[in-house]
């Protein structure tokens, strides 16, 4: 049942020593606001991690092209380095256990055109496979299909912003897009993950983008995913061999770094696993050692308050108080204290956080924020140590006599 007296004793306790009252809930809603703040910028340096290959399917790897450095094989340096169709073909009959999806790339600068709305954009012409590579969602309609690569199918699949740039207020599946004085039927619009950029793009099949814009089999990037059952040691390792062996087809040195480049994500995706383990420990450490000092000050301050109040005690007891009322009325108004006191840091971290993210996110440090439950239970935790620290010393003085308790200094 709610007594009312004892919570106006307590309240009146509180108003009568402000500043042992402030003290002590300074000491809770600093180490809540602090866990808060560093817990969300180590959560954001998580982000930014994880948002960089968010685009990407994780087992990619891309292949390109260049120029070579060095002289092989009786062949000078300076030689450029053509990818074909055929190319993408031997690296999936050489590697076909070990390749999920493949595609090749070819890019081009368009001027695209809608009625009266006109942009610029870059057109990547691809394979079906390119899709699973690019972590590509079709929001309506479909997207290159083996059909368009045989017949050379003059249609596009147009980004989100693409859509918004040129169609305005209607849909585009079913519309023709100018592109380049050249017209396309829109089949597809799709969004991407990896931000505006991306769905500012536009995919065609690769054949027909080979056949008009030069007339010619010529691809600028090979891309492909490895099969996932591959543990990292197998990835690197396919990833070695893969470009062993393509330096080996085109007759470049294996020294050269320029002519024929592996980009593999699974020694990437490792080192961000790593990094983003090493902040989880950092964010264990953050929030012990702050919970702990939090703790420890809510602890030195109970005793401090208990140590002030021994003569009140004395007299309450006295006055006839029971032990387990005199403990009642310290611990409660302990655990009010830092309820109060932690709701208002943790307010205090979660808008400081808020107001410093613009700026935050200028460091790479994306969308800081923090969890409600890990915060929540950071705050159960201090309000448990409180009502702890409350408690032990209460106990202890609501044994002392009354006649002890009156004498002491």
């Amino acid at each position: 049942m709610f007594d009312r007296d004892l919570w106006r004793e307590i309240f009146q306790s509180i108003n009568m020593n402000k500043t042992r009252s402030l003290l002590s809930g300074f000491t809770v809603a600093f180490a809540i606001s602090l866990f808060a703040i560093l817990f969300g910028i180590v959560n954001g340096l998580v982000n930014t991690f994880d948002t960089a290959f968010v685009d990407d399917a994780s087992n990619s790897i891309f292949i390109n092209s260049g120029t070579t450095s060095k002289a092989s094989n009786g062949l000078q340096a300076g030689r450029r380095i053509q990818f074909r169709n055929e190319d993408q073909d031997w690296v999936k009959e050489e590697f076909d256990d070990k390749v999920q999806y493949i595609t090749s790339r070819k890019y081009l600068n368009v001027t695209a055109s809608f009625r009266n709305e006109k942009n610029n954009y870059t057109v990547r012409a691809v394979n079906p496979d390119h899709q699973y590579l690019e972590n590509t969602n079709v929001n309506y309609g479909r997207y290159v299909n083996e059909s368009d690569i045989k017949n050379k199918t003059k249609v596009v699949v147009i980004g989100r912003l693409v859509e918004e740039d040129l169609f305005l207020k209607t849909t585009a599946v079913g519309k023709y897009i100018n592109l380049n004085g050249i017209q396309y039927k829109v089949v597809g619009v799709f969004s991407d993950d990896g931000g505006d950029n991306e769905e500012r793009l536009i995919y065609m099949p690769i054949s027909t983008a080979q056949q008009i814009y030069g007339n010619n089999d010529y691809v600028d990037q090979i891309n492909l995913t490895y099969n996932p059952e591959l543990d990292f040691d197998a990835a690197i390792g396919f990833g070695n061999m893969l470009e062993k062996k393509l330096k080996n087809r085109f007759m470049v040195s294996q020294n050269d770094q320029r002519a024929i480049r592996v980009r593999n994500l699974a020694s990437e995706t490792q080192i961000v696993n790593q990094m983003t383990g090493g902040l989880g420990v950092m964010v264990l450490v953050i929030g012990f050692g702050t919970l702990i000092a939090g703790i420890v000050g809510i602890s030195n301050m109970m005793i401090f308050i208990v140590k002030e109040r021994t003569k009140e005690i004395g007299i309450r007891k006295a006055l006839g108080a029971s032990p387990k009322s005199i403990v009642s009325i310290i611990l409660l108004e302990s655990i009010l204290i830092t309820i109060i006191a932690g709701f208002l840091g943790l307010l205090l971290g979660m808008g400081i956080l808020e107001l410093a993210k613009p700026t935050l996110e200028d460091f790479f440090i994306t969308n800081p924020s923090v969890s409600w439950t890990i915060v929540n239970s950071a705050l159960f935790t201090l309000i448990l140590a409180g009502a702890i620290a409350g408690y032990l010393p209460a106990k202890k003085a609501s044994r002392i006599k009354p006649i002890v308790a009156l004498r002491d200094d």
